[in-house]
């Protein structure tokens, strides 16, 4: 029997292993592809310790949720196996799933900032009818998803991005990197509503990667200084770092144009997924947007997963 290195999810109170598994077998209509980049995204830490919708029902299972992989007749492509697995030097995907990645883009680069960068760009493409031109408030922006969701807006043309969020040096680096204002998100409630108010009023789109009491708190603060009440203002939910929950008064809901909507993958058409991938996919080969990959072979997965990353930066195991 052949067998290949693989990382294997044995508990869900331990990060992955590194094992030997048997190679594996394709039916009809499927192909077998070598595996070269795998992120190690939040979303992955919490299929492995079995805090996601998409966690593995019996163990063990491979780590893994996406994959820059290289087919048979020699071209990369970015998968999403999420439910699956994907951390193994071989695995076995849906050819109609593969998206081409573009020749010459580097594998650990782009399975670094795929993730971070689709909870944005599925945001502004599918569920809201953002226009270049527009404003868009960032709120969550000192994460790496929250930062790259800054620089999403700014490659699809928004006028004007705010990002607001906790950490002040990462805030300032965001200027460099597209936000043209930023709010810091601080313990004193009134400060925090009175700079998001005077900062946010007039915005078209909010990105939220916060949720919980501190979106109650921006929410009455920028509909409190909103002045277009017809203008319309679409609230999308896409983190929870605040909380799963929020209390909406309907007053606001009726006394302004208000629409409060979530982003993610059971929210978009798997076609339509399928095409924005493919777009961004190719954005981020000619360099319009890019997180920091950090390097870890996979047979130190326990190392990766042990690794917390800096702003800016995304744990990737490479094979």
């Amino acid at each position: 029997m052949s067998m290949i290195n693989a990382a294997l999810v044995e508990s869900f109170d331990e990060p992955p292993h590194f094992r030997s598994v048997p190679a594996p077998e394709v039916a009809d209509g499927q192909e077998v592809v070598d595996v070269l980049a795998v992120g190690v995204h939040p979303a992955t830490r919490g299929i492995a310790a079995g805090k996601h919708y998409t966690s593995p029902k019996s163990l063990p299972a491979l780590a893994g949720a996406d994959a820059v992989v290289r087919r048979a007749e020699g071209g990369l492509a970015y998968v999403m196996v999420m439910g699956a697995g994907s951390l193994a030097e071989r695995i076995v995907i849906d050819p109609a799933t593969a998206i081409p990645v573009p020749d010459g883009t580097d594998p650990a680069l782009l399975a670094a900032t795929m993730n971070p960068a689709l909870s944005s760009w599925a945001a502004l493409r599918t569920r809201v009818p953002f226009e270049a031109g527009q404003s868009v408030l960032v709120h969550g922006a000192t994460g790496n998803a929250g930062s790259m969701a800054v620089k999403v807006a700014k490659h699809l043309g928004a006028a004007r991005v705010i990002a607001a969020g906790r950490n002040r040096a990462r805030l300032d680096e965001l200027t460099a990197e597209g936000a043209d204002h930023v709010v810091q998100l601080t313990p004193d409630q009134d400060a925090t509503a009175a700079a998001l108010a005077e900062a946010a009023a007039e915005v078209d789109v909010v990105l939220d990667y916060v949720w919980g009491p501190p979106t109650e708190l921006a929410m009455r603060a920028i509909l409190g200084a909103r002045t277009q009440h017809t203008r319309l203002l679409d609230w999308v939910q896409i983190g929870g770092m605040g909380g799963d929950a929020i209390t909406l008064s309907g007053h606001a809901l009726r006394s302004t144009a208000f629409r409060v909507l979530g982003s993610g993958f059971g929210a978009v058409e798997p076609e339509t997924t399928q095409k924005e991938f493919t777009e961004l996919v190719a954005a981020i080969a000619a360099g319009g947007m890019a997180v920091r990959p950090h390097p870890f072979p996979l047979a130190e997965v326990e190392a990766a997963w042990a690794h917390k990353d800096a702003p800016g930066e995304r744990t990737v195991i490479v094979l």
